[in-house]
């Protein structure tokens, strides 16, 4: 599928266009599918809050022009400290290089610089590139501006968080891939008790999965509450 990930980097397999649900960014998902096709705008900034699903989307891009053939590379920047900014050098042969966490490395002057000219590396050679940041990269305290200003360049979409209903269908759209059942009033339960971002409600549908599995219960607000001592 992905023709190629350097160092060895692997997509989550669960991170696809198909099981994302939209909500209020159903032209950001739009814009971005057109970018991992090859036919979009090549440059494209995706901001917002931590939980959103950024790295779900970066992923997807992945998975999506990788199918298509194309080779692609992903690079969350957070988990660049013990890593050469050398490490981008040839990264423009890609036809898709999705960066995440792009604000991770503000200040840090070897990396933007690095960042910096791959950028213009891949303008050069035609291909394309979706970062993702917390924040727009004007609030970012990036050393370099043209680096801040090349980040705004192209496309630039904020990634609204969902309300509670749509919460609640990619809750149990994740189960349901999982082959469990996840009743309204479960997951209306959950939403109410523990933190709403995304991913933290998924790694705590695979805990109440396995449970489930173990005990041969179905999850009722009952064995919810049983297993996560409520």
């Amino acid at each position: 599928m992905n023709r190629q990930l350097p160092l060895g980097l692997q997509l989550r397999a669960a991170a696809r266009f198909a099981n994302f649900i939209a909500g209020p960014n159903r032209e950001l998902l739009e814009q971005l599918q057109a970018v991992a096709a090859g036919s979009g705008e090549p440059f494209f900034l995706l901001w917002g809050s931590a939980g959103t699903g950024k790295t779900h989307l970066l992923h997807a891009c992945c998975h999506h022009a990788g199918a298509a053939g194309h080779e692609v590379a992903y690079l969350s920047l957070r988990d660049v400290a013990d890593l050469s900014p050398q490490l981008l050098e040839g990264w423009e042969r890609y036809a898709l290089v999705c960066l995440d966490d792009v604000d991770a490395i503000a200040g840090q002057s070897e990396w933007e610089e690095a960042l910096f000219h791959l950028y213009n590396r891949i303008r050069e050679q035609g291909g394309a590139l979706i970062v993702s940041s917390a924040a727009l990269p004007a609030s970012v305290p990036f050393g370099l501006p043209d680096l801040a200003s090349r980040l705004g360049w192209g496309l630039v979409y904020q990634l609204q968080p969902l309300n509670d209903e749509q919460r609640l269908e990619a809750l149990q759209r994740r189960a349901r891939q999982r082959g469990c059942d996840m009743p309204d009033e479960t997951g209306r339960y959950l939403l109410r008790r523990l933190p709403r971002d995304m991913p933290a409600l998924f790694d705590l549908l695979e805990r109440l999965d396995e449970a489930s599995l173990a005990a041969q219960r179905r999850l009722t607000v009952p064995f919810v509450k049983s297993v996560l001592g409520l």
